[in-house]
């Protein structure tokens, strides 16, 4: 026993006497480049822990020069022909690199004639030098110089520009966000071609240093807003960002909802329609997913293509998810406090049926319904989680199959299964997924209550509810508006949408100073209308004449 202890003693020394040479190392690191090439290669072996993925090319600027140069880069984070053919060799054939020069000429040359690739840029302290060598860029350092040469090739393996998989739609584009930052921000710039759209960039995450960029349109988007993102971006303190949900989650208004309170989307149409209405796009390096705030209820409700169809058609689609949503929230509760508290509410004729269908059930209806909610989330997880070859038949199977069952057994009524059926189909139908997973678990509550109290404490818990999202805020913007606050000028873009020609000014607690998205007149006018106009006018123009 002494003797365990003492070995674990040892060891626990030892990995103190360890941390505490790593930290005295990482101390001792110098902060500016050293003119010695062969220090500065034992710095840069050191730092990284002369990893085998780096790679360290040394060369000569001419055959008969002792001078030497050397080439760095991350293996499958750069392009290597364009390393090869643009940096190397152009090193190695250019014509005006001999033995005379000084290593200030030397840099001069390199910069100016030899590598030809873009983004050339020099520094002179190591955080930068490795913040470029692990994004993907070329590092060139020459001996006898406290400088280097970042050359921008990043490449290697990417995902290309596929479909989206859930923001899906009938009409409009087909493209959507990848895992490349400078993709996603470049594919927005093809729908938008203003040079009022502005990008800012910056680096969050003390270990990864991911590359967040946002993303708005100056004269549009609200200064106020601007600013409020750079400062919660700025203020983020963290070793790692993996995706954009990290973001979302340190920079959100209130954590203590289980609603959203902004907005994420992978499609480009979608965030330059946002872009346009003065909303803020925050793209992160490594995920599809880019942020939109500030966000507001009623956006997780309308799908891009609401704005591809006529407004008739939009407008009842938007008024049924609305129906869904209910649906999904209340199905179960309304069915409880139904059949438990008000048999009167339900026909003779079904009331018959479901009593006749409860008579062999032991359990409550709250607990009915509960045990068949479990159920249901336990194959939807587990539908999501295995492989899509067998995803669909586990979900489908398993529903028919523990769903008969539970029938036969006596557990649950048919009629449960029905309601909970419809309950988890709406979920589903909800355009947004965030929006989805809140509804089921505000469902749970609303049981509750009406377990308690009856159709009384659904209407409680929906009271408490709409008190809960008035009360949020999406960056200082009221998460219910344009319905609460009302402005009646926005209103008819929320469950109603109005026709694309009658959108004149945008949202004013979003945009900035211009407000004004059309001209005006942009109304349709049968051909008929605009000749008798033309004609109208032409006689007045001649009236005036004489």
């Amino acid at each position: 026993m002494f003797s365990f202890l003492k070995r674990k003693k040892q060891k626990n020394d030892r990995k103190i006497q360890e941390l505490n040479n790593q930290n005295q190392t990482n101390k001792t690191l110098p902060n500016l480049i050293e003119k010695s090439l062969s220090k500065n290669l034992e710095v840069i072996k050191q730092k990284t822990g002369n990893s085998s993925d780096i790679v360290i090319r040394q060369l000569k600027i001419c055959h008969n020069s002792k001078m030497k140069i050397a080439i760095l880069y991350v293996k499958g984070m750069v392009d290597n022909q364009s390393v090869n053919d643009f940096v190397i060799e152009s090193i190695i054939n250019n014509q005006n690199l001999s033995e005379k020069l000084k290593p200030q000429d030397v840099l001069e040359v390199l910069t100016e004639d030899v590598v030809a690739v873009g983004g050339i840029k020099v520094v002179n302290d190591w955080e930068k030098l490795f913040t470029a060598l692990m994004s993907g860029e070329t590092i060139t350092l020459i001996d006898g110089l406290s400088k280097g040469i970042c050359a921008s090739t990043q490449g290697g393996q990417r995902r290309s520009v596929q479909e989206s998989t859930t923001n899906v739609s009938i009409r409009g584009s087909k493209e959507a966000f990848n895992e490349s930052i400078e993709t996603n921000t470049a594919m927005v710039r093809r729908i938008i071609n203003n040079t009022d759209l502005w990008v800012e960039s910056i680096n969050i995450g003390k270990m990864t240093k991911t590359e967040v960029s946002i993303m708005y349109i100056n004269g549009i988007a609200k200064n106020e807003i601007i600013e409020e993102v750079r400062k919660r971006l700025k203020g983020i303190s963290i070793d790692g960002i993996l995706e954009s949900g990290y973001i979302e989650q340190l920079i959100e208004d209130q954590t203590n909802t289980t609603f959203p309170t902004i907005h994420h989307t992978e499609r480009p149409d979608s965030v330059a329609g946002n872009l346009l209405e003065g909303k803020i796009a925050i793209f992160v390096n490594g995920t599809p997913f880019v942020l939109l705030v500030p966000a507001l209820f009623i956006d997780f409700f309308q799908s891009v293509e609401d704005y591809y169809e006529r407004f008739d058609i939009s407008t009842a689609i938007r008024f049924l998810r609305t129906v869904i949503f209910l649906i999904s929230l209340v199905g179960p509760a309304i069915y409880i406090a139904a059949t438990t508290f008000h048999q009167e509410m339900i026909p003779t004729e079904l009331a018959i049926i479901i009593a006749a269908q409860r008579e062999s059930v032991p359990f409550p209806a709250f607990i009915e319904a509960l045990i068949m909610e479990i159920t249901f989330e336990i194959l939807r997880e587990a539908s999501i989680r295995m492989p899509k070859a067998m995803g669909s038949t586990i979900s489908i199977v398993g529903a028919l199959v523990i769903g008969q069952a539970a029938i036969q057994a006596g557990i649950v009524s048919p009629g449960m299964v029905i309601v909970v059926s419809l309950t988890a189909i709406a979920s589903f139908a909800t355009p947004s997924y965030a929006v989805a997973i809140t509804a089921r678990l505000v469902r749970f509550i609303f049981m509750v209550g009406a377990a308690t109290f009856g159709f009384y404490g659904i209407i409680l818990v929906f009271i408490l509810l709409i008190v809960h999202l008035c009360s949020l805020r999406s960056f200082g913007v009221p998460y219910m508006s344009p319905l609460a606050p009302f402005i009646r000028e926005e209103a008819g873009d929320t469950i109603f949408r109005r026709p694309i020609w009658a959108y004149k000014k945008r949202p004013r607690l979003i945009s900035g100073q211009n407000r004004v998205s059309q001209g005006e007149n942009q109304k349709p006018q049968p051909p008929g209308t605009r000749v008798m106009k033309n004609t109208t006018n032409m006689e007045k123009g001649d009236q005036n004449e004489s």
